[in-house]
């Protein structure tokens, strides 16, 4: 691979990392922003659900941004808007103020996150092989690096506004230095176009028959818009008003529940484990850490795995495995045995909503506007989980609330099976310079915007 796409590949995972980091200590220091304005925990859940409207509501927006102006222009100003959200909210004198900047925090974070992951998605398309998976991990080290620095601060007695702002400070720099080196949405390098172009300068027009085998022989044709006849520019605007392919809500609706999974273990472990299994405080507080733990591992063999697997299979077998984990961790009474599920439901769940994000970027020309649709329903989920939870252990029991994400989990596996199939078992991406087909060779003559790569296997 030629350096411009390593040194793409390194600032996207950085940019994982440096979002993970951002949002990971404003979580961390929850109780010292508690303690700093005197709130209750009830106003603590309002300044969240505004972050988390804020983040949903820019996603849901992103569509039409994305496809006028592509990833890396808005990670070059929203990467920098993000930390300086994140000191407002360092600064926020009293419960009003932290919900307005909470809430724009939110906003600046969901612009980040969607671009951050369709600038994954170019690298991935760039490369030909599948990456998103080691991305997200670059998130759970930023989050995990967060609660070490977290921690170390609440140890020196450094405070919430002075460990946010310290944050902030190096972030900004650093997010727009990052924005330098990244690729245009859904750009081939010369050197993996080179092939496909000697190939269409040797093919002759292709005819109705070759162009009806194409079209069966490539399933998600049907569901991408039609080939550009213009400039990008132009190609982005069409791409702007073309109604999403069906597949985007699919994986959307995918990404739904495992964002519910991750939300349901997040906000309600804890309590699972000190309340109803009897677990010491010292256990219970290690539920969650412990969760990512499994799916930072996860994540990192994710790639490999959906390289030998596919990516069917994987989102398959992932959710299978999240509802085998959590009908264990539900049904014991041994804490050690309970938190060791917890692992378990990381490791099963971690490569679910990566991997719907990188087939996303590639049911449209360029990735954005589909990975905005798809991570708007997946933070939905994220959003709902919680409060699903709450209710339903009010009305039954919390034991019987989180059996939802072994529900969960069987209907990912459902849903894995609709996702179209190519003619290999294995993901179109794992080959290095792929032999285009008649019909795809002649796009790539006719207009220099390539033909997104097929994930799904």
């Amino acid at each position: 691979m030629t350096p411009v796409l390593r040194v793409a590949r390194v600032r996207a995972i950085l940019t994982f990392v440096l979002a993970g980091l951002m949002c990971g200590t404003f979580t961390v220091r929850i109780p010292a922003l508690a303690e700093k304005l005197g709130i209750s925990e009830a106003s603590v859940g309002v300044a969240l659900l505004a972050w988390g409207l804020g983040a949903l509501v820019t996603m849901q927006s992103m569509r039409g941004v994305m496809a006028r102006v592509g990833s890396r222009a808005v990670l070059r100003a929203g990467a920098p808007l993000t930390a300086a959200t994140l000191a407002g909210v360092a600064f926020a004198p009293s419960l009003p103020w932290l919900v307005a900047a909470t809430a724009l925090f939110g906003m600046a974070f969901g612009a980040v996150d969607v671009a951050m992951n369709a600038q994954g998605s170019a690298v991935e398309q760039a490369y030909g092989r599948p990456l998103m998976n080691g991305m997200h991990a670059g998130w759970c080290v930023g989050a995990g690096s967060a609660g070490l620095l977290g921690t170390l601060a609440i140890f020196f007695g450094v405070s919430f506004t002075a460990n946010l702002l310290a944050v902030a400070i190096v972030s900004a720099p650093m997010a727009y230095l990052l924005s330098r080196g990244f690729l245009p949405d859904g750009a081939v390098p010369a050197d993996r176009q080179a092939p496909a172009k000697s190939t269409a300068a040797r093919s002759s027009t292709p005819s109705a028959d070759s162009q009806s085998s194409a079209r069966s022989a490539d399933p998600q044709s049907s569901t991408r818009p039609a080939d550009s006849q213009g400039s990008a520019a132009s190609g982005r605007g069409r791409a702007a008003r073309t109604r999403m392919p069906r597949v985007v809500y699919l994986l959307g609706a995918i990404a739904f529940g495992a964002f519910m999974v991750e939300g349901a273990v997040a906000d309600w472990n804890g309590l699972f484990l000190r309340n109803v299994i009897g677990a010491p405080e010292a256990v219970a507080a290690l539920g969650y850490p412990i969760f990512e733990a499994g799916m930072l591992i996860a994540r990192l063999i994710g790639d490999r795995l959906r390289a030998g697997l596919g990516a069917r299979r994987l989102i398959a077998a992932s959710g299978l495995g999240t509802a085998a984990a959590f009908t264990v961790v539900i049904t014991t009474s041994s804490p050690v045995v309970a938190v060791a599920g917890m692992a378990l439901v990381g490791i099963s769940v971690a490569a679910i909503s990566p991997i719907a994000l990188s087939l996303a970027g590639t049911a449209t020309p360029t990735p954005g506007p589909a990975i905005a649709q798809t991570g708007a329903m997946g933070y939905a989920g994220l959003l709902l989980g919680p409060v699903v939870i709450g209710f339903l252990s009010h009305a039954m029991t919390l034991r019987f609330a989180l059996g939802v994400a072994a529900v969960l989990g069987v209907s990912i596996a459902v849903a894995a099976r609709f996702l179209p199939r190519t003619r290999s078992l294995r993901d179109a991406t794992t080959t290095a310079e792929p032999r285009p087909s008649p019909l795809r060779a002649a796009a790539l003559k006719r207009t220099p915007e390539p033909e997104p790569l097929d994930l799904v296997a």
